[in-house]
């Protein structure tokens, strides 16, 4: 087949094209930016444009289809050639639909904790050499690409986000999966640009529950209580399978996990992280894998990548960075950085960098999420909130709605960069939070702060 991607750059989407490349089709594709890793990923693969830009000339009635990334806008000229010429069009969700239709689908989906879920699913499928199809928001051990399809394989993971599908199909991606088997971690208002009320937020999960094949099921947190709520309200004849935090303790910097066997020391840390193992435990079951076989497997699990990756550790200082960026994540993962290092300070960084994170009526959601840190920084850029045409927030607005005291707060890059390189890093663990880049610092120089 020759498939052409329209904005090929996005990090789902050069994915796509480059597992599209190991089935032998001819992937052709065009954007308007292309960033590192995806440049040198598709250069490696031989399916780099040759130059950025739309055109309307790689458009032809010889393309068997055309898949539309969610960075290309509506009135892109690639995407109008391409309704002219009446080609299929697909969103990504679709086309992994339609890669997917005759295989056993395991969607896992929720605001928070879908791609470490995900990444312990493969990791566990990997460790005990079970082939599977998959699709996974970051990068693993093990696994050359996020995105790996095959005819023969009988299951497929799939991350399944509540964002938009394309620039055309409004619908949320985990819409268009029809799971076989779904797994729901937890609902915390996201994505205010697309669900403005909390409600309207929580009807897509409703939406996603129904949308499971007839005699499917569903493998729900039950201490998520809205999760709960909509898992037990549900019409659709499905199975249920509640799960919920395991039992852990600490000793030192080590989490063990009490199984029925004993103590079994694990790699990752923090009550969430716990609750996610237990709900991939349930998935693991249902797709085959027993439970001493899931445990052995799981003790090596060391995380998915940005999600509390250790990055400079000496005896006295332990750096982290994590994707962490909404509301109910920071204050998770803040939460499981104090637990996990109670006798050592906890600075806490946080970057209010998307649409969500930098708006007004938003902000108030972040009430208390950094109150585990014993000092609270946060980075935000007045640019970055014009340029996402927002109203102006201030740093009084972010202190009161942070409610954390002496919290500092910072909109000027070089001077939380000084700021970085004062603090006492001595007995303290230094936890940058952030989906963006902080206007440019290195994570990498942190290194040499301790």
């Amino acid at each position: 087949m020759r498939i052409h991607f329209i904005a090929i750059g996005g990090s789902a989407m050069h994915s796509l094209a480059i597992a599209l490349t190991h089935k032998n089709y001819k992937i052709s594709g065009s954007d308007d930016a292309i960033f590192e890793p995806s440049r040198s990923r598709l250069k490696e693969h031989g399916i780099l444009p040759e130059e950025t830009g739309w055109f309307e000339e790689k458009i032809t009635s010889e393309l068997d289809a055309v898949i539309l990334g969610m960075h290309a806008k509506a009135d892109n000229p690639e995407l109008k050639k391409a309704k002219e010429l009446g080609l299929k069009i697909y969103s990504y969700p679709e086309f992994l639909f339609e890669q997917s239709k005759n295989k056993t689908r395991v969607v896992i989906g929720g605001s928070h904790g879908k791609t470490t879920i995900t990444s312990m699913i493969l990791h566990v499928m990997n460790y005990h050499d079970r082939e599977i199809d998959y699709m996974v928001g970051a990068a693993l051990s093990g696994i050359n690409n996020p995105v790996h399809l095959t005819e023969e394989n009988d299951f497929i993971v799939i991350e399944g986000d509540e964002y938009l599908s394309s620039p055309i199909d409004r619908r949320p991606k985990f819409h268009l999966y029809q799971p076989n088997i779904a797994l729901l971690s937890g609902i915390a208002w996201d994505h205010i640009n697309v669900f403005p009320t909390y409600e309207n937020y929580v009807e897509q999960f409703r939406i996603f529950i129904d949308s499971i094949v007839n005699g499917g099921i569903l493998v729900y947190n039950e201490e998520d209580l809205e999760v709960k709520r909509l898992a037990e309200e549900t019409p659709n004849p499905i199975r249920k399978h509640s799960y919920r935090t395991p039992e852990y303790h600490t000793d030192g910097d080590q989490t063990i996990l009490d199984v029925p066997e004993g103590e079994m020391p694990l790699e990752i840390f923090g009550k969430h992280n716990l609750n996610n193992l237990s709900g991939a435990k349930w998935v693991c079951q249902h797709m085959g894998i027993d439970e001493d076989d899931f445990y052995e497997a799981i003790s090596t699990f060391k995380g998915a990548s940005k999600r509390l990756e250790k990055i400079a550790e000496n005896g006295s200082t332990v750096i982290f960075k994590d994707f962490a960026h909404s509301p109910s994540k920071v204050k998770a993962t803040t939460a499981a950085v104090k637990e996990q290092y109670a006798n050592k300070k906890l600075i806490a960084c946080l970057e209010l960098h998307t649409y969500s994170s930098l708006n007004s009526e938003f902000l108030n959601e972040y009430n208390k999420s950094l109150e585990s840190a014993d000092v609270a920084l946060v980075f935000y850029s007045p640019e970055a909130v014009a340029n996402k045409r927002l109203e102006e927030v201030s740093v009084a607005q972010i202190q009161n709605a942070f409610q954390k005291e002496n919290l500092k707060v910072y909109v000027n890059a070089q001077d939380f960069k000084n700021q970085l390189s004062e603090l006492e890093l001595k007995d303290s663990v230094l936890l940058m939070m952030s989906s963006g880049n902080y206007g440019g610092l290195d994570l990498e120089e942190l290194k040499s702060l301790i």
